[in-house]
């Protein structure tokens, strides 16, 4: 493992005082240093690896075990003392971790000295340490060679499968008696939630799973649909307080059967059988498990079998994909809780159904109950993924976007497989806080757990959110690319075929076939909202206002009628368009209402919002200032570098000659923006 020297990189220096003030600090990681470092995660990941070549948590572990070796050497502590005063709450993984590091155990650091020996000692010590040396040589070349196969191989027929990624196929239900299938839905989630835990391991996510529950397809074509190397395949049932269940491991691409159990088991040992079929199943395929991941995989999230079997009929409803069963589901996970005061996962499957439920609504109706599942969750363990999930999701539902992502950022630590938490964290970049680089980041880390879904209509939509990010970052060639995948794999997604629209337009900057693209949609379908305000919109520009009211006022009878809180940043376009055709009362309401918004805006676009507004009312001064705050923002989506050109409502400021310069300098930042991020993801490999 590389060592970094602190002393050629200053950053590195600081950054290993920084860990050892913490040292004796387990739950110091990742999340903690790029708190103290005033640095995002993604930022600081980047900068270590550049600086060291390790992953932070390696880094972190690197210097743990250098103090270890010097309190080794200098001190009378035992083995077991220094592994808790360096931050390891395991001494035998402490063992394992030092001899990995050094090449030999802790217990032996004595023995290595070689200070008080007589020449003839040292000449002898020195030949066999140059003999060490020579075998140390071969056995690295070695090594390296097996590397290189391990490492080329996968890549020499395609993309290939990762070492050691691995899918959780659905499980079958044995039993004649249909009321059982969510027991062994259940286990089939928690076996699938206990590997998600493990870091060295890259887990296909649920959704992508799921096609396959009645899927004639062999392992092989599955294996390869998922780009996994292996397949987890179960069975079961339940009889009166027995469970039995068969679960096998398979290597994909071959067939072969490396592991199968049959377990028979009292119900009231469910939670050992979940915990000991998926350390069984990473044992199988050596994956490492650190003592942490194994602390929270045999955590029990309760005592009350009872509160168990109402969570797990809960969270069968809560996967079904509805709002019907979201709302079923909530009697269900509240009947746990009354068994069980202290269900942890309970409280945050309750919260995240209630944030659900509330997701898009005007009225929000569950937020006091969103906020408070979520602290019980996370006051009975403070650990789990989906209580920081839930946490997050308050934050977001209440509009403090800010204080959601630590929540976001430290379920991921804990959950390094989670696809919901990355998808989360893209859609949080995308839409709350925008930032085009880290969308994009996660956007393609997401991939690599969702784009297993090879099922047309699932991966169809998978390359359409790739797609946007591209868009949204600049790449308008690669945004081209992946919404042609989408479309291939689903001509009749009317989502792809409306962002493609607009990649056209990005493309060719031509309104009327950007319009005429999207009226083809909304024939296809009359009810998407977005597609008429989007009519409306591009009529807008065009400066055809009789074509942008019919639609407009189409889109506001939907979002009134449906009682949607939706693009109210629409509503100074809207204004226009009514004055231009004598609507004054009306414009000035919408107008008033947009006034209201911007001011009300937390977010990066306030001040071209309000710019927007001032141009409108001639107040071409104030325009300019807001106009100009804007200018040094960054993370914002091309769209806006599209359109403010071209935008009616910026046309009284537009003369303004500094205004012109505004644009100008607007453009420039955004495209040297888009080459560091180019650059930077090329680094990290994900371009």
């Amino acid at each position: 493992m590389p060592d970094p020297d602190p002393t050629n990189h200053p950053f590195i220096q600081k950054i290993t005082e920084i860990v050892e003030e913490h040292l004796s600090d387990e739950r110091f990681g990742v999340s903690e240093l790029a708190r103290e470092t005033g640095m995002s995660r993604s930022n600081l990941l980047r900068r270590v690896k550049k600086d060291t070549s390790l992953s932070v948590s390696q880094f972190i572990r690197q210097v743990r075990l250098k103090r270890a070796m010097e309190m080794l050497r200098h001190h009378s502590f035992t083995v077991s003392e220094v592994a808790y005063k360096v931050g390891f709450s395991s001494v035998s993984y402490f063992i394992k971790c030092f001899g990995d590091h050094f090449g030999y155990p802790p217990g032996e650091v004595g023995n290595k000295e070689f200070s008080n020996v007589g020449p003839g000692q040292a000449e002898a010590q020195g030949s066999m340490k140059k003999r060490f040396l020579f075998i140390g040589l071969a056995i690295v070349l070695v090594v390296a060679g097996g590397i290189l196969f391990m490492v080329l191989k996968p890549f020499s027929s395609g993309e290939g499968a990762l070492e050691k990624s691995i899918a959780v196929l659905p499980f079958r239900n044995d039993s004649n008696d249909s009321s059982n299938v969510y027991i062994i839905n259940g286990l089939m989630e928690s076996i699938l939630d206990n590997l998600q835990q493990i870091e060295d391991l890259r887990v296909i996510s649920r959704t992508s799973v799921e096609q396959y529950r009645n899927n004639p397809k062999t392992s092989p074509e599955i294996a390869r649909e998922l780009n996994a190397t292996f397949l987890v395949e179960g069975s079961g049932q339940k009889i009166g307080d027995q469970i039995m269940l068969t679960v096998q491991l398979v290597e994909g691409s071959s067939d072969d059967h490396l592991w199968s159990g049959q377990f028979t088991r009292q119900a009231k040992d469910i939670f050992a059988l979940q915990k000991e079929v998926a350390m069984r199943i990473a044992h199988e395929i050596e994956a490492i498990i650190t003592p942490e991941e194994a602390e929270r995989i045999n955590k029990i999230p309760t005592d009350d079998l009872v509160a168990y079997d109402y969570f797990l009929k809960g969270l069968d409803l809560f996967f079904s994909g509805t709002r019907e069963g979201l709302q079923e589901s909530i009697p269900y996970f509240e009947k746990a809780i009354a068994r069980d005061g202290e269900f942890a996962r309970a409280y945050a499957d309750l919260s995240l159904a209630y944030g659900l439920l509330d997701l898009g609504q005007v009225e929000k109706k569950y937020v006091t109950l969103i906020g408070q599942n979520a602290d019980q969750a996370l006051l009975f363990d403070s650990k789990l993924a989906q209580g920081l999930i839930a946490k997050a999701f308050y934050f977001i539902v209440i509009e403090q976007y800010n204080l959601a992502l630590p929540y976001l950022e430290k379920a991921l630590e804990y959950n390094p497989n989670s696809a919901l938490v990355i998808n989360t964290l893209s859609d949080y970049y995308a839409r709350l806080v925008p930032d085009t680089e880290k969308y994009l980041e996660y956007a393609l880390k997401g991939i690599r757990l969702d784009i297993a879904a090879q099922d047309s209509t699932d991966a169809s939509f998978i390359y359409l959110h790739i797609s946007n990010a591209f868009m949204q970052s600049g790449f308008v060639n690669e945004a081209e690319q992946y919404i042609a995948r989408s479309l291939d794999y689903n001509p009749e997604n009317l989502y792809a075929a409306h962002l493609n629209a607009f990649i056209h337009y990005g493309i060719t900057h031509d309104l009327p076939t950007t319009r005429d693209l999207l009226v083809e949609i909304l024939n296809s379908d009359l009810t998407r909202i977005e597609v008429i305000r989007d009519i409306g919109m591009i009529s807008y520009y065009m400066r055809d206002y009789e074509g942008a009211h019919r639609y407009y006022k189409k889109f506001i009878e939907i979002r009134e009628a449906q009682k949607l809180d939706l693009d109210r940043s629409e509503n100074a376009k809207i204004a226009m368009v009514w004055a231009e055709l004598g609507l004054v009362e009306e414009s000035e309401h919408f107008l008033r209402d947009y006034l209201d918004y911007a001011e009300t805006d937390n977010s990066i676009y306030k001040n071209l919002s309000l710019a927007v507004y001032y141009s409108s009312t001639g107040d071409l001064e104030r325009a300019v200032e807001q106009m100009k705050l804007f200018s040094l923002q960054e993370n914002y989506p091309y769209w806006y570098v599209l359109f403010l050109d071209i935008d009616p409502l910026l046309d009284p400021v537009r003369e303004v000659p500094e205004f012109k310069t505004i644009l100008g300098e607007i453009e420039k930042r955004f495209r040297e923006y888009h080459e560091r991020m180019r650059a930077s993801l090329e680094e990290k490999g994900l371009i």
